[in-house]
């Protein structure tokens, strides 16, 4: 099963005069994970690297910015494999102070500072949402709210038209059976839409 962090971690080390500020928080996707490194590179303008990576599937990075190849974001992407976790960006922003590290002292900076990070924090079970649409009529809408709210349905809209148009996200792995409830409940009257 695939985990992400319930809340941002940090971890600080120093390693023979080099600065190393380690985070991990959780994030929807590759373009918010670019953002919050840009974030950091506009925090810390003194710093002299800001290497990354992130588990996402097809998405997934592992970035040196600068460091020795294989030395920072790789290293940094293996700690959150092991941890199985997905859609969490490991970051860590260093302050080069002199002395040259070689390529196994990167490898095991860039580690410790992720692992120290994730020790902040806690692992949850990835809940990974199914987006579903339907139509139907004015008089089943209170009934199915009701329905979906006790199951748990996030991202509820309506629009109003002829007849009601629900766009809403469940639990993927509670989909199916919620849907055939809804069915069950309008005696057929849904109309379920490609999403």
């Amino acid at each position: 099963m695939r985990h992400t962090v319930a809340r941002p971690g940090m971890h600080e080390l120093v390693v023979r005069k080099s600065r190393f500020l380690g985070c991990v928080e959780p994030v929807a996707d590759r373009a918010q994970a670019q953002a919050r490194v840009a974030e950091l590179r506009a925090l810390h303008p003194t710093a002299n690297h800001v290497c990354w990576a992130l588990p996402a599937g097809g998405d997934s990075a592992a970035v040196d910015d600068g460091e020795p190849g294989g030395t920072a974001g790789r290293p940094m992407l293996n700690v959150l494999r092991q941890q199985q976790l997905d859609g969490v960006l490991a970051t860590v922003v260093r302050w080069f102070g002199g002395v040259k590290l070689g390529a196994g002292g990167l490898v095991r900076a860039y580690t410790e500072a992720v692992a120290g990070a994730l020790q902040q924090t806690e692992k949850i079970p990835l809940q990974r949402w199914q987006p579903l649409a339907c139509t139907l009529p004015y008089a089943l809408e209170g009934v199915l709210r009701r329905e979906l709210e006790r199951a748990g349905a996030r991202a509820l809209a309506a629009s109003h038209a002829a007849q009601v148009r629900l766009r809403f996200e469940l639990p993927e792995d509670q989909a199916a059976a919620v849907v055939e409830r809804l069915d069950e409940i309008s005696q057929g009257q849904l109309l379920w839409h490609e999403t």
